[in-house]
């Protein structure tokens, strides 16, 4: 790996004491790159590189929850938590990761990325809200000490249907796709008004290596049975969290569904999660997240009852067996207009995916490699040209195609853009047939 991160103005957020240890932190993680290039120093350098980066994290964290509290920032009590979550649940679970592999040079590129992507990603947007240049992302969830009650309800229930140990990736889960995914809905609710969505997120692995072994399935896909298996299981999953939950006391289940990606996204671009978790169990991603009953939508997917549950099962999993390999493509914009524009023109014919910042762009890519980036050239926080720079600098995604999108498109302006060395460049104001008929031009024109 030859990856740096370099530092940049628009990481400083004007305090010149937390400035300074960003670029700390910064420096730690350069190191821990270089050394990573020789094999023989892999393990000693992630071994030290934790401990220096434990330790300078720590002494940041301190320093920036004194400040914030000496603003009187209002945000304080989440900024913290990220906090702890990061050294409690995101860096154990990277050391442990290590061990087990033995320092594999995937585990320790997992272990640098993850590390790298969080720095980048707190610095550009939570730690810039505490000056006011942006604004939290988080801002709904549940109380924290009613957060860390449902992990460890949610860990042991993973342990006891599943008997498998996982650990807790992110609490705050966006909603990007892990690997291939079977998306589970179920409503509940007590009386008429009070309702409560929750979904389930399975890796298909997941499935396939627990439910689909206690059922003696060998063939290593998803059938009627195994899914059907699934749904049962995972309202047993959620009735027994709901044991643990006394504001649910009396609710009852009224609409279950299975849904597509899509369908599932859908629900994440309203960003009012009161839980989000995502969780490694060691045989595959799963997911468990909780909308605010007053933001039920309804008419999201097909009721699944007892008299329509077998059809249903067999039309979705007939659905995800005739779906066409579409080429992905990740549309990376601020504004919900050219988002929802760009999905409506391009997904007949491909896999759309969108997120509204740079940031939440890496982490998608991370998670989900597209065939193609459709990236916003103007954005605030983090811009267009330094996506495409992290891009650029990671051997694994240098080449991946990426496309600027732009609403400028004077002579400095694209010279600006041909500098970076993008894929190509499409103007906002073109016609939506021709942003169309340039896009798949630029796939027929890559296969040839």
């Amino acid at each position: 790996m030859e990856s740096q991160l370099v530092w940049r103005d628009e990481y400083n957020i004007g305090v010149d004491i937390l400035d300074k240890e960003h670029q700390r932190l910064f420096k730690i993680i350069n190191k821990l790159f270089a050394f990573s290039d020789e094999e023989k120093k892999s393990r000693w350098a992630c071994q030290e590189g934790i401990k220096y980066f434990k330790d300078h994290a720590m002494k940041h964290f301190a320093e920036e929850e004194k400040y914030m509290r000496s603003v009187h920032y209002e945000g304080l009590e989440m900024h913290r938590h990220l906090h702890q979550s990061f050294r409690k649940n995101t860096l154990p679970a990277l050391e442990a990761e290590l061990e087990r592999s033995d320092y594999s040079a995937d585990s320790v590129d997992h272990f640098l990325g993850v590390c790298a992507g969080w720095l980048i990603g707190h610095t550009l947007t939570e730690d810039r809200a505490i000056v006011g240049e942006g604004v939290s992302k988080w801002v709904d969830l549940l109380p924290e000490e009613e957060r860390e009650a449902l992990k460890k309800v949610i860990i042991q229930l993973v342990y006891d249907i599943f008997h498998l140990e996982s650990h807790v990736v992110s609490e705050t889960y966006s909603g990007e796709k892990f690997g291939k995914g079977v998306y589970y809905r179920l409503v509940y609710g007590a009386g008429q008004e009070e309702r409560c969505e929750i979904f389930l997120v399975f890796e298909e692995k997941l499935l396939i290596n627990t439910v689909g072994k206690a059922l003696g399935i060998e063939t290593g896909k998803l059938d009627t049975m195994l899914i059907n298996t699934a749904r049962y299981t995972a309202q047993q999953f959620v009735g027994r969290i709901m044991e643990h939950l006394p504001d649910m006391d009396g609710y009852e289940l009224k609409e279950e569904n299975l849904l597509t990606y899509e369908q599932f996204r859908n629900v994440f671009e309203k960003e009012n999660l009161q839980v989000s978790l995502l969780i490694d169990t060691g045989e595959g991603y799963f997911s468990y997240c909780a909308i605010a009953p007053h933001l039920l939508e309804k008419g999201v997917a097909v009721p699944i009852g007892a008299e329509n549950a077998v059809a249903e099962i067999e039309k979705y999993l007939t659905q995800k067996r005739e779906e066409p390999v579409k080429r992905k493509i990740l549309v990376v914009d601020d504004s919900l207009t050219i988002r929802q524009g760009m999905k409506l023109l391009l997904e007949e014919d491909y896999e759309v995916a969108m997120v509204d910042s740079g940031v939440a762009a890496i982490r998608c890519i991370i998670l989900d490699r597209p065939d193609l980036v459709l990236l916003d050239y103007e954005m605030p926080v983090c811009n267009g040209k330094q996506v495409l720079e992290m891009l650029r600098s990671e051997s694994v995604f240098e080449g991946l195609p990426v496309i600027f999108l732009t609403g400028r498109t004077d002579p400095e302006t694209v010279r600006n853009l041909i500098a970076m060395r993008p894929d190509g460049y499409l103007a906002k104001y073109l016609k939506p047939e021709e942003v169309k008929k340039k896009i798949d031009i630029f796939f027929e024109t890559r296969n040839a």
